[in-house]
C-alpha cells in the first residue's frame, strides 16, 4: 500500500514538472532540448549492450521527435538578431537540425542491424553536432 502511494506521488510529480518548468519561463524550444538531452545522456552507457537496443531505439525516437518539433521553433539568439539577419540564421539552424535528424536515422539503422560498435561511433558524431549547434545557436549564459 505504501509503495502504491509513493509511486502515485512520483508519477504526479513527474507529470507536473514540465508545467512547472514552463511557468519558470522556459520556452517551448528549451523544453524540447531538455527532453532531447534527457534521452541522449543515458545512450552512451547503453549503446555497447545489444540487449538494451530496444530501449536505445526508444531514446533515439524521443530525440528525433523533439528535434523534428524544434525545426518549427526559433532559438532566442536568432529572435534577438536584427530582422534582416534572421532568415539566413534560421536556414542555418534548420540545416543543423536536419543533419542531426539524418544522423539519428543512421543511429536507428545501426541499432536495428545490431551494429552497436557503429552506433557508438555515430553517437560520438551526434555529440559533435550538438556542441556545434549549441555554440552557434544557443544564447550565451542561457538555457535554450
Amino acid at each position: 500500500m505504501k509503495i502504491s502511494i509513493v509511486l502515485c506521488s512520483l508519477a504526479l510529480a513527474l507529470s507536473v514538472s514540465p508545467a512547472l518548468r514552463a511557468a519558470d519561463g522556459d520556452t517551448e524550444l528549451q523544453m524540447k532540448m531538455q527532453k532531447m538531452s534527457s534521452a541522449f545522456r543515458p545512450l552512451r552507457a547503453q549503446l555497447a549492450d545489444a540487449t538494451k537496443n530496444d530501449d536505445s531505439l526508444a531514446k533515439v525516437a524521443t530525440i528525433k521527435e523533439n528535434a523534428t518539433a524544434a525545426l518549427a521553433l526559433t532559438p532566442m539568439k536568432i529572435a534577438d538578431m536584427p530582422a534582416a539577419d534572421q532568415p539566413k540564421a534560421i536556414a542555418a539552424y534548420k540545416e543543423e537540425l536536419n543533419k542531426l535528424i539524418a544522423s539519428l536515422d543512421k543511429l536507428t539503422a545501426a541499432l536495428k542491424a545490431g551494429k552497436n560498435d557503429e552506433a557508438q561511433t555515430i553517437y560520438t558524431e551526434l555529440g559533435g553536432l550538438q556542441k556545434e549547434g549549441h555554440t552557434e545557436f544557443k544564447k550565451s549564459g542561457k538555457k535554450q
